[in-house]
């Protein structure tokens, strides 16, 4: 019988109602009383300081230095860079204030723009370049779709870098810099497999000649973009007159890129690796990376507590946590840490005392193991190494299993009903991949990097000859 905490539905039954059951009850997030918008709750924004930890030192090894810019976005900036100001037209919302002469504001959907301006007034010569920054800030875009949490909602958290360069081929290399950094982030510290590529015409961040992007592919059969990486070339450089004197004493134009990877990438890491028992956290990203329970007794409880604080102060630097309470059955309490997701649980009773051991039992695959207590420290840092790996290849696997490589119209209509990620040929026009969309609800997901030694030949849809193989799925 599941205990009230517990989820009540099955993951393969209905992924959005486990989803929004893992993500609520796991206490990873809750409604807010605004539409479109959510609460973060400490087990939620612990995984999002995680990933700031991690992310930070990667990018500051790089020379990026943390800022922050205002909120608030003049609305004049937007119209110096028409394909920037277009895409996020239907997004942005507006500051106004009634009876004041003073010009309208957006709330940041994106600060490609407050950020050039100053850009344009800190930069003097050759010297000063390159440019790299990154804030981690919340954003607002004007979803009318329903809240999906973690995954869509009106305001959200990400990290925003802009970098600035004197010259094309070291933007172009560091823009995919930092796309490794991101599938770094997920495959590595979040046990995530992505594909690399580059985005469609049709699906370019407004004002990009180029968009990188790592897409994730979850168990419901739908993809996910879990990170991007922008080449903006010259275009926001002319637009906010970004211009430094090069080693010649001539004025030139600064190369640009823009980065960003949001909390959405929690929500990835739910729906690949939870359960129906709850959120299954990844060791390298879970806070508390194991949790002990003493099993009382009133004869025995005073010796079993002193033991189980010994391990406390012996496991510290995995940041256990010991739960003492008396008011709730061992059973109870498996099943709360099940639900949170913590990586390991550590039963020590009286029986266990007798034997100089401990019971560990991880949360990925409900495997027991008897572990004398002199070992627990050694065995908790192989165990969570081990669960970090096979969580990342049991997704790996997933994902592999579920590619099919297509080459006629009629083989894409069944794979992306039988909700595959499909590799086809494809043309690139965007009024092609419109008609895709409206046939098949599919979209583009990315361009591989990596294209497959066969050439496309035709595309799927128009027969034309094909550009490149892509990608395509029903998506978030």
């Amino acid at each position: 019988m599941v205990e009230e905490l517990g989820i009540t539905v099955k993951k393969e039954d209905d992924m959005p109602e486990w989803y929004s059951q893992v993500v609520i009850k796991g206490e990873l997030a809750d409604n807010a009383p605004v539409k479109g918008c959510m609460i973060l709750r400490p087990n939620g924004y612990a995984l999002w300081e995680g990933i700031q930890v991690y992310f930070n030192e990667l990018i500051k090894s790089l020379g990026v230095r943390n800022v922050y810019f205002p909120m608030f976005i003049p609305e004049e900036f937007f119209h110096r860079e028409a394909k920037h100001a277009e895409g996020f037209n239907a997004e942005v919302a507006w500051v106004e204030r009634k009876h004041e002469k003073e010009a309208k504001y957006a709330i940041r959907p994106t600060s490609e723009t407050i950020i050039y301006d100053s850009f344009g007034k800190w930069l003097r010569s050759w010297r000063d370049l390159p440019i790299r920054i990154n804030q981690w800030v919340n954003i607002c875009r004007w979803e009318t779709k329903d809240c999906k949490m973690f995954l869509r909602s009106r305001e959200f958290l990400w990290q925003e870098g802009h970098c600035a360069y004197q010259t094309q081929k070291e933007r172009d290399e560091e823009t995919l810099v930092f796309l490794d950094l991101y599938e770094k982030v997920l495959q590595e510290l979040l046990a995530v497999p992505v594909i690399k590529g580059e985005k469609t015409e049709a699906e370019r961040f407004a004002g990009a000649d180029q968009t990188y992007t790592i897409e994730g592919f979850m168990p419901d059969g739908k993809g996910l973009q879990l990170g991007t990486s922008h080449n903006l070339s010259q275009g926001f450089a002319k637009a906010f007159n970004v211009v430094f004197k090069d080693k010649n004493e001539k004025d030139q134009y600064v190369f640009q890129n823009s980065w960003g990877i949001s909390w959405r990438v929690i929500g990835g890491m739910i729906m690949t690796h939870g359960d129906n028992k709850g959120v299954v956290v990844p060791p390298m990203i879970a806070e508390n990376k194991a949790v002990i329970i003493p099993i009382l007794f009133e004869k025995t409880k005073s010796t079993v507590l002193k033991e189980a604080n010994k391990l406390v102060e012996e496991l510290k630097e995995f940041n256990v946590i010991l739960d003492d309470r008396e008011d709730q059955t061992p059973g109870f309490k498996f099943n709360k840490w099940e639900l949170n997701g913590v990586p390991v649980r550590i039963e020590l009773g009286p029986k266990d005392l007798d034997k100089k051991q401990c019971v560990f039992v991880r949360r990925d695959n409900g495997k027991k193991e008897f572990v004398k207590l002199s070992e627990a420290k050694k065995r908790l840092s192989e165990l969570l190494d081990v669960m970090q790996e096979e969580l990342f290849n049991k997704a790996k696997k997933r994902l592999n299993e579920n590619i099919e490589k297509v080459t006629t119209w009629s083989q894409f209509e069944k794979a992306i009903n039988e909700k595959k990620f499909v590799l086809a040929p494809f043309c690139g026009d965007p009024k092609i991949e419109e008609k895709i969309k409206e046939e098949t609800a599919a979209t583009s997901r990315c361009i591989p990097i990596n294209q497959p030694k066969e050439k496309p030949g035709k595309c799927i849809k128009s027969g034309r000859p094909a550009k490149y193989w892509v990608y395509f799925a029903k998506a978030y």
